[in-house]
């Protein structure tokens, strides 16, 4: 039986709405035709009414979801010294992993190149700080004392963040132009901007270098640690010096500096590898070294003579000394 509207309207039927809407599930886009055949049965208000229901129950029809967005993923590992692991500054400044290798020290099968560190255990007790750079990263892990906590952001073989920024479309002809032996309009304009850039670089390098002797004079030893730490990550890549050298002068001197911090703050065998550091990378300051009040913890280690004999002649040769008491008879 078919109902009455108040109004004198006739009501659509229960069983002409279910064709409507079955209608609407398999072709959506003809919804608002079925809606006006039926326009004559139906008052203003009702026909407006079921027009914005099917509407509705199309665009439910053909919503797409979006996609779970992905959530990173870390990991945390505990690793006795020394460590098989080799890090590297990012472009962000913070420190990431560039190398692992099981047979220089320990390391985790879980770690790959290019995972960034957030957390790392202090250097004493069981605290654990934020990773805010890499400088302080070094330092934590170098003056740890036991194992040593990190927890990382897996980064599933993305090594962007130590790679070069990315090119600008000049800069991309440019290297294209270079590579291919022509020197375009754009290319002088790139080389100034190539040589501005390195000048900036220069200049922050060196107010980091300034800024690690300033803390190191007020005692600020944590703190210079951190700088000296800063300027040796910014090594430029490929430096090849104007004496052929492979390594800048503030590299040298900032390996040296690192050593006198952890001679300072008695961390012998850190400080003992930062000054072998410095003399592999050229610093031949050896009478400086051998009267460095900042090194004296250093020269009272038995390895302090090891390492140094690896690269200056002994102050008096052994073999010769024991000559001489032969001849003298010294001892008897």
């Amino acid at each position: 039986m078919q109902q009455v509207l108040a109004g004198g309207q006739p009501a659509v039927s229960s069983r002409q709405t279910q064709q409507v809407q079955r209608f609407s599930r398999v072709q959506p886009h003809r919804c608002s035709y079925q809606v006006q055949a039926l326009a004559p049965r139906l008052s203003t208000r009702q026909a407006a009414r079921t027009r914005l229901q099917l509407q509705c129950t199309a665009e439910a029809s053909t919503e797409v979801k979006p996609a779970a967005a992905t959530q990173d993923e870390y990991y945390e590992v505990f690793l006795s010294k020394p460590l098989g692991v080799k890090f590297a500054r990012g472009n962000d400044g913070a420190a990431y992993i560039k190398a692992t290798d099981p047979r220089v020290g320990n390391t985790d099968e879980r770690i790959q190149a290019g995972d960034k560190i957030v957390n790392v255990s202090a250097s004493f007790g069981s605290d654990v700080w934020e990773a805010k750079n890499y400088g302080q990263v070094v330092y934590a892990i170098k003056t740890r004392s036991g194992e040593v906590y990190m927890k990382l952001l897996k980064m599933n073989g993305d090594m962007s963040a130590l790679e070069e920024e990315e090119l600008t479309e000049e800069a991309k002809r440019f290297k294209l132009e270079r590579s291919g032996g022509n020197y375009g309009a754009g290319t002088k304009q790139i080389q100034e901007k190539n040589y501005i850039g390195k000048r900036e670089l220069e200049r922050k390098r060196r107010e980091l270098f300034d800024d690690g002797l300033a803390k190191f004079k007020s005692g600020n030893i944590e703190g210079a640690l951190y700088d000296f730490e800063e300027v040796l990550a910014m090594e430029p890549k490929g430096y090849i010096g104007d004496d052929f050298s492979r390594v800048t002068q503030i590299y040298r001197v900032s390996q040296y500096n690192i050593a006198c911090c952890y001679s300072s703050i008695n961390q012998v065998d850190a400080g003992l590898e930062a000054l072998e550091n410095a003399m592999a990378a050229g610093f031949e300051q050896y009478s400086k070294i051998r009267s460095d009040p900042n090194l004296e913890s250093l020269r009272k280690s038995p390895k302090f003579k090891q390492v140094m004999d690896r690269y200056d002649e002994p102050v008096l040769n052994e073999g010769a000394i024991n000559a001489l008491k032969s001849i003298f008879k010294f001892g008897k």
